[in-house]
């Protein structure tokens, strides 16, 4: 009974033209992944920015090496800052002190895929991160836990970059 559901579930999604994103046998090379694969990830400044671009590479399953690429993928991380939380506390003197408890970093990607022959942009596109942390008692411990925020934030930006890629790869096939 489950084999015969399955097999008219099968027969249902391909009477209403559902394609597998990553399964695209019109792309050169037969599949999304050898094509994702065939993208060079360029490097980009600053910590966060190596992070990226590592986590980039490993959803494209690609080399990190320009050699043979057909694409080449062009990240500019920019980041922003903002204290969320704020505290008031008065002291025995009479004395107002204020600290900041909480921040909101807004990482922004902006990408640009191109041919890696001749250099034109093919797409480009913009993806948003937010990643919040606590401010702690150690300078040290709340820079720990910016920068796990932040790197969380990127990898899940390096997510979304991706399947935009792949999507965009897909549209294109149907071309």
């Amino acid at each position: 009974m489950k084999y015969a559901a399955v097999v008219l579930l099968g027969l249902l999604l391909s009477g209403c033209g559902f394609r597998p994103l990553y399964a695209v046998p019109d792309t050169p090379g037969g599949s999304m992944q050898a094509t994702l694969r065939s993208i060079y990830v360029e490097p980009v400044p600053e910590r966060l920015g190596y992070q990226l671009r590592n986590r980039m590479i490993d959803v494209l399953d690609g080399r990190g090496q320009p050699g043979g690429a057909r694409y080449a993928l062009k990240l500019t991380l920019t980041t922003k800052s903002e204290a969320i939380g704020v505290q008031s506390q008065t002291t025995s003197g009479g004395i107002t002190q204020t600290a900041i408890t909480r921040y909101n970093d807004t990482l922004t990607v902006d990408y640009e895929l191109s041919d890696a022959r001749s250099g034109a942009v093919v797409t480009k596109g913009v993806e948003t991160g937010l990643s919040a942390y606590n401010v702690l008692n150690s300078p040290y411990a709340t820079l720990a836990v910016q920068q796990d925020a932040d790197r969380r934030a990127a990898e899940d930006i390096a997510d979304r970059i991706r399947i935009a890629l792949a999507v965009w790869f897909a549209q294109q096939a149907k071309k």
